[in-house]
């Protein structure tokens, strides 16, 4: 933690990239045997959980590279393990992948090299989440909302308001929800504090989620100290909220939207629903370790990834949207009316993670830095 407290710090004294642009991979040559990738969890599937369900055999047929893969279920694990080294390729989310650029634990990608870079939706492609000087980090992957869960037998309508998990009520059962709901165990889920107090609390003044003056980070610290008294369990595994969601009672909670496919398809009584606050979210890129030792397969698996097969497979899985908008029509997984289920039209109503720095536009450059989130949410959780 001490290790990870200092990396933060140093990207926050600082997100400076100038002249920061390493070699980009020139040629591709044969491909090394293996490629090593951090991901989420059901972000790369080889059948094993149900055999519909595989991107990766037909891969490791046709290219030789075997795929090993290490699940991670939070931005900050994720950065840890590239820190560490070892891994070729990470499926980064927003609020990890500039601390990756910045601490120089990823390469610039040759797009030349990815004959589908030119199908990504042009909302994605240079995203400034990966995108630095004009200089591409990674390749989009997947991205999708954080959406409020439920259980229907509680809940007979859905939820409007995120209230009913930060706020101390009864729930429409007559019961509490103390100690049924679950929060995020990450510090970006203060940006979900901040998106709650954007709406009830506009006096603030709070123009961006993660762009936190002090008085505006302190009273989403206030709001989150509320609702540790009421949160049972902070997760950040998904199967152990489905667990959870199951057999512990939790009947409301922020998550994503494969914890309620898998809820769904086991066919318990859950829902989600889109807030009247609105949502926080996530886009993701694959990004290439600085000093990867299998490029060629790494390269190899980037234009595989875009592939509008894989890419409907994996939102059809996750309960995602592709970055390839020609998978959302005749992916027999995701189905034609897929796209418009998951979200694809919400695009613009979603304020997608990204690290918090201290120079931010909408406050001056004012803002509370990343380090910080993470000291205090540590705290917050620990009941401080």
């Amino acid at each position: 933690m001490n290790a990870f407290l200092k990396s933060c710090t140093a990207l926050t004294i600082a997100l400076t990239f100038s002249g920061q642009a390493m070699a980009q991979v020139k040629e591709l040559g044969k491909g090394e045997g293996e490629v090593n990738i951090v991901a989420w969890p059901g972000y790369i599937e080889r059948g094993e959980t149900d055999k519909g369900y595989d991107w990766v055999t037909a891969f490791e047929k046709e290219s030789g590279c075997k795929v090993n893969v290490k699940t991670a279920n939070t931005s900050d694990e994720m950065v840890s393990l590239m820190n560490e080294g070892g891994f070729d390729l990470v499926t980064a989310s927003g609020d990890a992948s500039l601390r990756l650029v910045a601490g120089k634990r990823v390469q610039p990608i040759n797009t030349d090299l990815i004959p589908s870079w030119k199908t990504v939706d042009d909302r994605l492609k240079d995203a400034p989440w990966f995108t630095v000087d004009k200089v591409h980090y990674g390749v989009p992957y997947q991205w999708g909302p954080n959406i409020l869960m439920y259980n229907t037998e509680v809940f007979k309508e859905a939820p409007k308001s995120w209230n009913v998990v930060f706020e101390e009520m009864k729930l429409p059962d007559g019961k509490s929800n103390k100690g049924r709901v679950q929060a995020y165990d990450g510090p970006i889920h203060i940006a979900d504090a901040a998106n709650y107090l954007m709406f009830h609390k506009p006096e603030l003044g709070i123009k961006d989620p993660y762009e936190l003056n002090e008085d505006q980070y302190k009273a989403a610290l206030e709001l989150l100290r509320t609702q540790r008294t009421l949160v049972g369990r902070y997760w950040h595994d998904a199967a152990i909220q489905v667990d959870d969601f199951q057999n512990e009672g939790v009947v409301a909670s922020g998550s994503w939207p494969y914890q309620v496919n898998t809820l769904v398809a086991a066919k318990k009584p859950v829902a989600s629903t889109v807030p009247e606050e609105g949502v926080t979210g996530w886009a993701d890129t694959t990004m290439m370790e600085a000093d990867a030792a299998h490029p060629n397969c790494a390269y190899m698996w980037l234009e595989h990834s875009l592939s509008p097969k894989v890419q409907g497979d994996v939102s059809a899985w996750f309960g995602s949207l592709p970055v390839v908008p020609a998978a959302c029509k005749g992916n027999e997984l995701l189905t034609d009316e897929g796209c418009k289920t998951n979200g694809y039209d919400n695009f613009d109503k979603i304020k997608f993670w990204k690290t918090p720095v201290t120079k931010c536009a909408s406050q001056n450059d004012q803002c509370v830095p990343y380090y910080r989130w993470v000291s205090d949410y540590i705290g917050v959780i620990g009941g401080r």
